[in-house]
């Protein structure tokens, strides 16, 4: 039965990899994907907890991407993209097949649209963009403290190409029959990036509907010079589920050693205003080493500090954080993981 089942993968990868070097369209289909497993000792405020995480850096998924051309300079694109969990093997979202994305577009020199279910343009690698953590690990305090649409259905999203340094995203979701609450539009995500030599720039802000409704803000600077890069970063939201209302910053730093060894340090802040005189600090570093071109070495500690009645927690891009203890409990951990990509 085993050998049957190994066969059977080695044939589905043939025919993918058959089809993408023989199709007289000059069109291609790629399998990837990206396994990423961490071991996590956090303390939430009621002693030192181990475990193992899927996807606190990047989310462990496999995929499927194509494109063929059109002519003219315009080719059709798809991507599908099922995201699941390395310690156990579980669907990420039980029940559905490609829950982080499933589109189809076309892109030419004016730019490139989507329809279907996609990242919110907010998400990666925008917020990962913002800080020297790439927001994600337990180390991200930009990634703990916020709130955004990690994805949206039912999607439409146009990418300016890059004019003059400047490119932005919209992306406008119409309304799910699955809610219940008429028709209409969802939500709205705008995104705009300028950059000068150096300097980026950076701002996002998206608006959804409905049930769990909400609004973001997110943007900021980032500066590299020799062998170090700067971000700075501002966040603010209302709404969601559970109800986030925040607002705050993040200041990182990192520092390369080479081009595969870097070190990052950071310091990130929130004012909860779910609680009168609520807020948070976080204190972070990193360690990433490159092994090989597509195996990343990573180590993050982080330290975050709740005050008042606030209940933030360590957490990365796909796991959930151990919930504190009690209001105002202070969250220590470590963590050491690998990514493997294909």
């Amino acid at each position: 039965m085993g050998w049957r089942a190994g066969m059977g993968g080695a044939g589905l990868l043939f025919c993918l990899q058959s089809a993408a070097a023989s199709d007289g369209g000059g069109g291609t289909v790629t399998l990837y994907g990206v396994l990423d497993t961490s071991l996590e000792v956090t303390d939430p405020g009621s002693g030192w907890t181990p475990r193992l995480d899927s996807g606190a850096y990047r989310g462990s998924r496999v995929g499927l991407r194509g494109s063929e051309p059109l002519g003219n300079g315009t080719d059709l694109l798809f991507t599908l993209e099922n995201g699941f969990s390395s310690v156990d093997g579980t669907l990420q979202t039980p029940g559905v097949l490609f829950n982080r994305q499933a589109w189809i577009g076309a892109r030419n020199a004016l730019g490139e649209v989507r329809f279907g279910r996609q990242y919110s343009p907010i998400y990666i690698p925008f917020k990962g963009d913002l800080d020297a953590f790439g927001a994600g690990t337990i180390a991200s305090g930009l990634n703990n403290l916020s709130k955004i649409t990690p994805y949206a259905s039912n999607a439409i999203e146009y990418l300016s190409p890059v004019v003059g340094g400047f490119s932005a995203t919209v992306m406008m979701a119409t309304r799910d029959p699955s809610e219940n609450d008429g028709n209409g539009i969802d939500g709205y995500y705008v995104t705009a990036t300028y950059q000068l030599d150096n300097l980026r720039l950076l701002y996002a802000r998206q608006q959804t509907h409905g049930a769990g409704a909400l609004r973001a803000n997110l943007g900021g600077a980032t500066y590299a010079i020799d062998k170090v890069r700067v971000w700075l970063a501002f966040f603010n939201g209302d709404g969601g589920t559970p109800l986030y209302h925040g607002a705050g910053g993040s200041l990182s730093a990192q520092y390369s050693f080479s081009s595969n060894a870097r070190a990052s340090l950071g310091y990130a802040h929130v004012r909860d205003y779910t609680g009168a005189g609520a807020s948070a600090d976080q204190f972070s570093m990193a360690f990433e080493y490159n092994v090989s071109r597509t195996l990343l070495f990573y180590f993050s500690a982080a330290y975050l500090a709740n005050h008042d009645d606030a209940s933030f927690t360590l957490r990365g891009v796909n796991v959930i954080g151990l919930p504190v203890a009690y209001p105002g409990a202070p969250v220590k951990g470590v963590q050491l993981g690998v990514l493997e990509r294909f």
